[in-house]
C-alpha cells in the first residue's frame, strides 16, 4: 500500500519562503509522477505544480511559475515544493498526490490523474 505523507506547512509572514515536502512510502517500486495542489478557503481545489518520476520535466501553474519550484529526490522518494515571497493568498491546504507514470516525460495536472492523495498540510501567511 502507497502512502504520503506531506510535511512543512505552518504560519509564516508575508515575504517568507517555505519548502513542503512529500514523501511516498509502501510499494514504491513503481515510477511515480507527482504532483502537489492546493485547496484555499471555500474554494475547489487547484493545480499547483507537477513533476515527471525521473524528475527531468515539470509544470507550474503559469500564475505561479515566478515563485513556486517543484523538484523531487527519487532516492529519497520525497517531492518538494519550494515557495517565494509568500503572499496572504496563498493560504490553502496544500496536498501531494502521486500516480504511476503513463511516459518518462508524464505530469498529470487535473484531480483524477492522481489516484493517491496525503492528507495535506494547512500553510498560512500572515500579513
Amino acid at each position: 500500500q502507497v502512502q504520503l505523507v506531506e510535511s512543512g506547512g505552518g504560519l509564516v509572514q508575508a515575504g517568507g519562503s517555505l519548502r513542503l515536502s512529500c514523501t511516498v512510502s509502501g510499494r514504491t517500486s513503481s515510477s511515480y509522477a507527482m504532483g502537489w495542489f492546493r485547496q484555499l478557503p471555500e474554494k475547489e481545489r487547484e493545480f499547483v505544480a507537477g513533476i515527471s518520476w525521473s524528475g527531468y520535466y515539470t509544470e507550474v501553474q503559469d500564475s505561479l511559475k515566478d515563485r513556486f519550484t517543484i523538484s523531487r529526490d527519487i532516492g529519497k522518494n520525497t517531492a518538494y515544493l519550494r515557495v517565494n515571497d509568500l503572499i496572504p493568498e496563498d493560504t490553502a491546504v496544500y496536498y501531494c498526490a502521486a500516480d504511476p507514470a503513463r511516459a518518462r516525460d508524464w505530469i498529470g495536472v487535473r484531480e483524477n490523474e492522481y489516484a493517491r492523495w496525503g492528507q495535506g498540510t494547512q500553510v498560512t501567511v500572515s500579513s
